[in-house]
Parts: C-alpha cells; sequence; structure tokens
C-alpha cells in the first residue's frame, strides 16, 4: 500500500518533466509490481508446489535488492523536491519522499527478517 502511494503521489504530476522522478517511478512500480506477485505466490501457497526454487534465498536477494534501489530512490526523490521546480507539484513530491522512505524502512526490515531466515536454512 504505501509503495502504491509512492508511485500515485508521483504520478499525478508531470514527473516526466524531470528525469530524477523518472528512476523514482521506475523502482516504485517495479518493486509494487513484484511485491504483489510474492504476495500472490506466498498467498496462493504456490511455492510449496516448486520445492526445487530456494525461496528463502529469492526472499533475502528479493528484500536486499528493494531496500537498496529504494533507498538510492528516496534520496533522489527528497533531494529533487524544491518549491523552484514546480509549485503545485510541491506537496505531491514531498508525501512522495516521506512514503518513499516509509517504503525503504519496511524493506529494510523485511530484509533482516529474510537474512535471519535464511541464516537458519542453511545452518541445518
Amino acid at each position: 500500500v504505501l509503495g502504491l502511494l509512492v508511485w500515485t503521489l508521483i504520478a499525478g504530476t508531470e514527473y516526466f518533466l524531470y528525469p530524477a522522478f523518472g528512476w523514482v517511478m521506475f523502482v516504485a512500480v517495479f518493486y509494487w509490481v513484484l511485491t504483489v506477485f510474492f504476495l500472490i505466490i506466498y498467498m496462493t501457497m504456490t511455492y510449496t508446489r516448486i520445492p526445487q526454487v530456494p525461496w528463502t534465498t529469492v526472499g533475502l536477494c528479493f528484500n536486499g535488492s528493494a531496500f537498496v534501489l529504494y533507498l538510492i530512490a528516496a534520496i533522489v526523490d527528497a533531494s529533487s523536491v524544491t518549491k523552484e521546480l514546480d509549485s503545485h507539484n510541491y506537496n505531491s513530491w514531498a508525501a512522495s519522499s516521506f512514503f518513499a522512505f516509509v517504503v525503504t524502512s519496511c524493506y529494510a526490515g523485511n530484509t533482516y527478517f529474510s537474512f535471519i531466515s535464511w541464516r537458519s536454512r542453511t545452518l541445518q
């Protein structure tokens, strides 16, 4: 839900005039789609039908890459928000920057728990 907020707040503006917001949109939409995909896989328990895939490693890689790229996108988003660019888009861009950092912290926590899960699987 928070990732959806990030890209809808940016998509409602003229973000295409500023390349930095294009990067933030790419990261936000890409990881939102992948998160929904993995949510469906885990909710339908499809992962139990594909035991060849190391799901703990996949989860760790996904959450780790989401954390790193979302952190970069959040920093780019925050540094691109200025009143001088376009004053009527300022509030949406500022809100998207705030929520990008919130999503980054969520992925950081998820990465930590994925690492704990991955570590316990490799020690067995």
